[in-house]
């Protein structure tokens, strides 16, 4: 498998993150567009877009919802059965995709079983529990990136919905628009704008449910009936940049580490399969991942960028002996600013 392909499989649960940021409208069948409801564009305060933030990052962890996501890219239009249910300390994801390879995807806490029903094929990982969710997370310090601003009211789903945009600050990131329940706080949908204000990518539920009672046995069950299917439990270690001989002492502003792990390139081919140094980087809402692997594991690699919808992928070589991979939901500037601050140590 090539690395791009890899790579891209690698951060598919960064992508879902993202997908599951949204819950939206039937609308999302129409071509995609920037239009909201004519209202005044009021900026809030620092006080008002933390308190904002706050409250969408709660909801994101403690409300129980169920629904059915579409996600649009480039006019390709995909979909997902979603649900997320906490008990107590106990939390329970499900993500069932119903296009391409009917992938399923099952969460308890940190344990974390992906399912390939035709291949018969299940991958089970034990995940850092701040890294476990499947679900997105908008941290509050995102204000530090974002100026929020209130775009008015809509209605996503049936549900009435505040409209917030987040104008980045500075040109490493792009713009967002989301649409918060006014009842749950939880995003109910999201665009992914660019420099022109057009529309990258768009999400949302046609279909949600909130706060519904907890059905833990509906994740549980197919984490547990895996009889017929090949297990793979691939090596995944946490680790750090510095450990590893790399530093990457400035990236761009507002950007942090948000993980640093030695994984499986293809997971599917578990212990067998060649590994990969994967470090996440978040601004509170946005994410890049850097993949770094030996040069010669894969001979005649070509340097490469491309994108997808507000998916921007950099594959270049880092001097004779490696290879960067940079992936994200950024301008293809950030993602070279990025590859020039990474410095191999030893």
């Amino acid at each position: 498998m090539g690395l791009r392909a890899s790579a891209l499989r690698l951060q598919w649960g960064a992508v879902l993150q993202r997908m599951l940021l949204c819950l939206a409208a039937m609308t999302m069948l129409a071509p995609l567009r920037a239009a909201v409801p004519d209202a005044a564009d009021k900026p809030l305060s620092a006080s008002e877009a933390r308190r904002w933030l706050a409250r969408i990052h709660v909801a994101a962890h403690e409300r129980n919802y169920q629904g059915t996501l579409v996600f649009n890219t480039d006019g390709a239009l995909s979909s997902a059965r979603v649900a997320h249910y906490c008990e107590g300390d106990q939390s329970y994801e499900r993500v069932e995709l119903l296009d391409g390879r009917m992938q399923q995807i099952y969460r308890h806490n940190d344990r974390v079983h992906t399912l390939w029903p035709r291949s018969r094929v299940a991958v089970i990982e034990q995940r850092d529990p701040q890294q476990a969710s499947l679900r997105p997370v908008i941290e509050p310090r995102a204000e530090q990136s974002y100026e929020l601003r209130e775009q008015g009211t809509g209605h996503v789903a049936g549900r009435e919905a505040q409209i917030l945009l987040l104008n980045p600050r500075d040109g490493n990131r792009f713009a967002q628009r989301l649409w918060i329940d006014t009842r749950s706080g939880l995003v109910l949908r999201a665009d992914v704008l660019g420099p022109r204000q057009q529309v990258l990518e768009s999400s949302a539920f046609s279909q949600i449910d909130i706060d519904v009672k907890p059905r833990p046995k509906s994740v549980l069950q197919p984490m547990k009936q895996l009889d017929g299917y090949r297990k793979v439990r691939p090596p995944h270690a946490s680790t750090r940049l510095e450990q590893e001989g790399w530093a990457l002492d400035a990236p761009p502003p507002g950007f942090q580490v948000s993980s640093c792990t030695r994984r499986a390139l293809d997971p599917v081919e578990g212990a067998d399969a060649a590994s990969v140094l994967q470090v996440v980087y978040s601004d509170g809402l946005t994410r890049v991942s850097l993949f770094i692997e030996p040069i010669g594991r894969v001979p005649q690699r070509q340097p490469l960028q491309t994108q997808v919808g507000a998916t921007h992928t950099s594959m270049q070589p880092h001097g004779a002996d490696w290879w960067i991979t940079l992936i994200g939901d950024v301008p293809p500037q950030t993602l070279e600013r990025f590859r020039q601050a990474l410095e191999r140590r030893r």
